[in-house]
């Protein structure tokens, strides 16, 4: 198993949180201690998440080298880059996922709302709660439809109509007019790109800020990943969408911004997506766009 594809096995926790655990992050109103200026923007969109000097290693090999980026709000931000650059593992420190792997280490500041995430008194379950994820492969719970999409709620206490809330969701997964009539139905008899929507579905219904995809289209067929493409630019306008994908056509066409991570774990360039595809900064990474390598 490569490390890029290690989170596959600790999915649930990001989905929906441990079960068990009552203990909530800090929280920090969407404005608290936040100006204009404070804050940064990109594109327009304040920034929401900002990593500054990111290292991260797994035991001794260095996977991530002092990674800095502003990731807006409301905005599709995408991660290219060779196999094994960085990608996903950069992604898993947003939810702080790389602590569910022993030999993960990392170093320096990662900000959701001005909070640092790897602060001693933020609980990485309940940061979990805020930021969800969405895996490469799709991992529906051996459940009905109805409750794949519940299950964050009710293992947060989560206050409201449920029924309201599985639907709302699957209509913002696109999903709802295929199921309204099987929502007891096992979620593992639908198709693949119909699962994974259910799993985007159960990822927005605790209603997160931030939506973090990890490929979430290299296993579907063309007419599944159109949708899953079309649904990304819709969600976000609800939400900040952080995606990791092979796909430099995917990622040009559905990214607002770009980063693309080469070889080293170091993060080349970042910037607006239209300026990354068509007129690059370095080298490097007009390089790896056309093709001469990756």
């Amino acid at each position: 198993m490569t490390r890029e594809n290690m989170t596959d096995e600790a999915s649930s926790p990001a989905d929906g949180g441990d079960p068990t655990t009552d203990e909530m992050l800090v929280e920090t109103s969407p404005t608290a201690g936040v100006s204009e200026s404070d804050s940064g923007t990109a594109g327009g969109s304040r920034t929401l998440v900002e990593a500054r000097n990111v290292n991260v290693w797994y035991d001794d090999d260095q996977a991530l080298n002092d990674i800095s980026l502003e990731i807006p709000e409301n905005r599709v931000t995408a991660m290219i880059g060779p196999s094994g650059c960085g990608k996903s593992t950069f992604l898993r420190c947003i939810n702080r996922m790389n602590d569910l792997i022993d030999a993960a280490r990392v170093e320096g500041d990662l900000f959701l709302r001005n909070k640092n995430v790897y602060d001693d008194d933020v609980d990485p379950v309940a940061l979990r709660r805020r930021v969800g994820m969405v895996f490469q492969k799709p991992n529906p719970f051996p459940k009905s439809i109805y409750d794949n999409v519940a299950y964050g709620l009710e293992i947060q206490d989560k206050e409201g109509d449920y029924d309201e809330i599985v639907e709302r969701s699957l209509k913002r997964a696109a999903l709802w007019d295929e199921v309204e009539d099987q929502l007891d139905e096992s979620g593992l008899e639908l198709s693949g790109g119909q699962q994974q929507r259910l799993c985007i579905a159960r990822a927005i219904a605790p209603d997160p800020e931030v939506l973090l995809m990890d490929e979430p289209a290299s296993a579907l067929d063309p007419v599944a990943t159109s949708k899953i493409e079309d649904l990304i630019s819709e969600l976000a306008e609800e939400y900040t969408v952080v995606i990791v994908t092979h796909n430099m056509q995917q990622a040009a066409r559905i990214s607002d911004k770009t980063a693309v991570f080469l070889t080293g774990g170091e993060l080349v360039e970042f910037g607006d997506t239209q300026k990354i595809f068509e007129n690059p900064d370095s080298q490097r990474v007009e390089d790896y766009i056309t093709g001469k390598f990756g």
